[in-house]
């Protein structure tokens, strides 16, 4: 159970103590697109989306969407911010967030992993050791195996409210 427990939970990405991580010697970060990002819908970034961006990489910080998606989802996204992607990474096995790692030139330890969902993006950087920041979704708006993992995820959440181990008041 330990490998989907996050270790932050926030509303939204624009919660993020990005200085903090910086402190703790976080250089790069793998982020989920739809409903981590923007709402799975949505074809591109909202204005503030693009101002987190710039602020993110005004840090210092590199930034890679890795996502389950496809090329075409992705990269109609990814492109106009300039910002680097991996297309069908099937989260949560490693080799995405691996070959992420390797196009940012950053080490686990350097490396956050944020998303929406337990099961893909937590999963699969807990199983790397990566920091994980899990994210309330966007929208409830989602594709059917998506939808799946909700159900688990409930199940899931409910043992960590019992346990302490849930930071936000669940809203599914």
């Amino acid at each position: 159970m330990k490998r989907i427990i996050p270790d932050e939970f926030v509303q939204s990405i624009y919660e993020i103590d990005f200085n903090q991580l910086q402190r703790r010697g976080v250089k790069g970060a793998i982020v989920d697109l739809d409903n981590t990002l923007v709402e799975s819908t949505r074809p591109d970034a909202t204005p503030e989306l693009v101002q987190w961006l710039d602020q993110l990489q005004g840090l210092g910080f590199k930034v890679m969407i890795v996502s389950n998606n496809n090329r075409t989802r992705v990269s109609k996204f990814a492109l106009p911010l300039q910002v680097p992607y991996i297309h069908r990474a099937k989260k949560p096995l490693s080799s995405a967030f691996r070959r992420a790692m390797r196009k940012m030139e950053i080490q686990p330890e350097q490396t956050v992993v944020i998303g929406d969902q337990l099961f893909t993006d937590v999963l699969g950087g807990n199983t790397l050791g990566l920091h994980t920041i899990l994210v309330v979704p966007v929208s409830r708006s989602e594709g059917m195996f998506t939808k799946f993992n909700r159900v688990a995820e409930r199940l899931v959440f409910r043992w960590m409210k019992q346990k302490g181990l849930l930071g936000w008041e669940e809203k599914k």
